[in-house]
């Protein structure tokens, strides 16, 4: 049986409008969902984290967690707290990952993981996945704002997505 999936794809010009569209996908979010987050360093996934949280209406500056591996931030507003959660330094898989109890949080919370691919996608059957590519040597690129020109695909996967129209991100 077929997975049901929805996709759409936006581009983001600066490193404000990463964190607008983190706002305004948060929107979309509620308890239980899981997003992963792909893309390279420095590709923007902490900006879009951000702007989630802000959305979120949660407490705490929102900060790559690398050190700390996973950040709560509790809601402010009686929403889902936000789990933020930098997998790039673990290594084990789903084994590891379950050291940090987010099958515990997930119910409750909105669980955003960095660098999650191959090691979180067994948390649940539903989940959106956000690759952020980074747009290089477009033609006519004249200056440093090709930069920050990113192509975002959003990838919703499962019954909890296939109805959402994720081009009003």
């Amino acid at each position: 049986m077929d997975t049901p999936h929805t996709q759409a794809t936006l581009e983001v010009d600066s490193p404000e409008r990463m964190q607008e569209l983190g706002r305004r996908l948060a929107g979309l979010l509620r308890p239980g969902d899981l997003v992963m987050l792909t893309g390279e360093l420095g590709a923007g996934k902490t900006t879009l984290t951000r702007g989630l949280g802000e959305g979120l209406g949660v407490r705490g500056a929102v900060t790559s967690p690398t050190f700390v591996i996973a950040r709560v931030h509790p809601s402010l507003v009686g929403g889902p707290a936000l789990v933020h959660v930098d997998a790039y330094r673990l290594g084990g898989g789903l084994d590891e990952m379950e050291d940090l109890d987010l099958d515990v949080s997930l119910p409750d919370s909105v669980v955003v993981v960095e660098w999650g691919d191959g090691k979180v996608e067994d948390l649940t059957d539903d989940r959106l996945h956000v690759l952020i590519h980074r747009v290089v040597g477009a033609a006519g690129d004249t200056g440093d704002a090709a930069d920050d020109r990113r192509t975002v695909v959003l990838n919703g996967i499962g019954t909890r997505w296939a109805a959402e129209d994720l081009a009003l991100a």
